[in-house]
């Protein structure tokens, strides 16, 4: 059962001459909505079926109001005219990706710009920062004099200690914030931001191309990438040097290659048991796929996630459930006698195997400076009188018995950090945005007196409050129409949200919901889709769902307009500063 949700009134957007493949969102859009329909499909469980052709049995009953609903005007004139700007494939390519390059574009300004200030380390910048410094000179990081902040925004990168830090995040996420110091220097702060500042500006890109590929619709990915390009949070977050944009981007990475597997090994397994009927065979169980190359770049994505921050091993648990409920749902649309056996006993074992010693050794990898150097933090822990392990284990390497006794100090220490801070948010609040992060604030001369400067990971109301509900309808949807779209947006949202709400206890912060913000931007694409409607609608309905879509579109741009100053530390008044706090708890 198939429910189209339409939102672009061309015909077809799907780029010229470009191959059927996996890596092609546009073939599918082609394939199954040849009038360029947002395509929401319902899984083809019975009881979802069963429930889809009932409505449609009770929707169609009366014959007299079909009929006179065939006689009402359907689409607008900017469907026509819209259609025929399209109507070439160079234009239409154009588009498909002239569209998304766009909204990166507008990301990229808004990130790049004036990036190098504050020229101060702001926020937690004092410990990544100046660890990313060392761990590009050491390979591990190193401690830092007291109070010595001042000396680094005068220009004096070299006074580390030769003595090891203690640090309690995985390296992964310096490194990347390093590379741009290693290149061009530390003297400019732009240089600490730039790799931040490029990945929050790819990550907008992605998000498009995925709202895309999920509704076939490239006005509805570019939609998407707006609302991410402009929202404060997101820009606030890439233009600081801190890890969480790097949790994002990674996972993000992860979530599209699980999207690219999706469709793929669905081919897969019905031309496999095509092949076998074929033969006179009869597949009791369904084959085992190894033949999976987007798991294992999941994997890796997703091992990066948790090389940046320990948070990243639960997209890799969402989505290594995902994939087994996928494939089980798989096998049994296409008729396997013992599906749900031969997906959990027979696939599951090798979706593991591609999946998580993938990610494993991705996450190993990013300690690879401490494992191959003498002078980390406990780097000899288990070369100490007694500390190395005897018995069955004892062939384990003593650089890993170290690693792992450093991992279990460190998680030791996130267990305990309950100390309060005055801008710390109980993850109960985050979806709603009560609390947000105040990182930098500084007053200037001028303004008739004095200028206020400030960096508040602050996102777009209208963006955040309408996702916050469309989520909840979501859910609705997902428990009535089983559409797969639907249930792939919400796993990435609960990978990257559910697990905070175990440590409502701990000092933990609103700037941390940059990790799961994208699957909020795609809950409001795919509604943007319902409401948008099909070009094929009754005229009334699709001018109703163009209106209110533009309508909401520059709201959003026009409070993101407002909101800028306050998280790019332009000089605005105090009075003027007071206006952004919507809430008490704002300011």
């Amino acid at each position: 059962m198939v429910m189209r949700m339409s939102a672009d009134p061309a015909v077809d957007e799907r780029a010229p001459e470009q191959p059927e493949s996996d890596e092609e969102p546009a073939a599918e859009a082609s394939a199954e909505a040849p009038d360029d329909a947002p395509v929401l499909e319902a899984s083809d469980s019975a009881e979802s079926s069963d429930s889809a052709e009932s409505s449609d049995s009770a929707e169609s009953s009366d014959g007299l109001e079909a009929s006179e609903a065939a006689d009402e005007p359907r689409g607008t004139r900017l469907d026509s005219w819209w259609a025929g700007l399209l109507s070439t494939p160079r234009r239409r390519a154009l588009w498909y990706w002239g569209g998304p390059l766009l909204v990166t574009l507008i990301a990229a300004v808004l990130r790049f710009w004036n990036l190098g200030h504050a020229n101060t380390l702001i926020f937690d910048e004092t410990y990544y920062v100046k660890d990313a410094w060392t761990l590009w000179i050491h390979g591990y990081e190193t401690r830092w004099p007291d109070d010595y902040d001042g000396t680094w925004n005068a220009g004096d990168p070299m006074g580390f200690l030769p003595d090891p830090s203690y640090v309690v995040h995985p390296p992964l996420g310096k490194w990347v914030i390093g590379l741009g110091m290693a290149v061009f220097g530390t003297l400019d702060p732009f240089w600490w931001r730039a790799t931040t500042a490029l990945v929050g500006t790819i990550a907008v890109f992605l998000v498009a191309v995925i709202a895309r590929r999920l509704t076939h619709s490239t006005v509805i990915g570019v939609f998407a990438g707006l609302l991410f390009a402009v929202d404060g949070n997101a820009i606030a977050m890439s233009r600081i040097a801190l890890l969480d944009n790097h949790v994002m981007f990674f996972a993000l990475l992860g979530f599209w290659f699980i999207l690219l597997d999706r469709d793929r090994t669905a081919r897969i397994l019905r031309e496999l048991l095509e092949a076998a009927r074929a033969k006179g065979v009869e597949p009791m169980y369904g084959p085992a796929i190894w033949q999976r190359p987007w798991v294992y770049a999941a994997g890796a994505a997703f091992g990066a996630t948790a090389a940046v921050k320990w948070s990243g091993i639960y997209f890799v648990a969402a989505f290594g459930i995902y994939l087994v409920l996928v494939d089980l749902l798989s096998r049994r649309r296409e008729g396997v006698k013992f599906w749900a056996t031969g997906a959990i006993l027979k696939q599951a074992p090798v979706t593991f195997v591609q999946l998580v010693p993938t990610a494993f050794v991705v996450y190993l990898a990013a300690w690879s400076g401490w494992i191959f150097t003498d002078g980390g933090y406990d780097r000899h822990y288990a070369d100490g009188e007694g500390m190395a392990w005897t018995g069955p284990f004892a062939w384990v390497p003593t650089w890993f018995q170290s690693l792992l006794a450093y991992h279990q100090a460190a998680y030791q220490f996130h267990l305990g950090v309950a100390s309060p801070h005055p801008w710390q948010a109980n993850p109960l609040t985050w979806l709603l945005m009560i609390r947000p992060t105040n990182m930098y604030y500084h007053e200037v001369p001028g303004c008739d007196g004095v200028c206020t400067e400030s960096i508040i990971g602050i996102g777009n109301p209208l963006v955040w409050w309408a996702a916050s509900a469309a989520g909840l309808y979501l859910v609705y949807r997902l428990a009535r129409y089983r559409e797969w779209q639907i249930g792939l947006v919400l796993t990435g949202l609960a990978a990257g949200y559910l697990p905070w709400l175990a440590y409502r206890n701990r000092t933990v912060f609103q700037f941390y919901s940059i990790a799961f913000e994208p699957y909020l931007i795609l809950i409001l694409a795919l509604v943007a889709a319902l409401i948008l409607g099909k070009p094929t609608d009754p005229t009334w309905r699709r001018q109703r769902g163009i209106a209110m879509l533009a309508v909401y579109t520059v709201a959003v741009v026009a409070v993101s307009i407002f909101f800028y100053s306050i998280v790019a530390a332009l000089p605005i008044p105090a009075t003027l500063r007071q206006l952004h706090f919507w809430l008490p708890s704002w300011g």
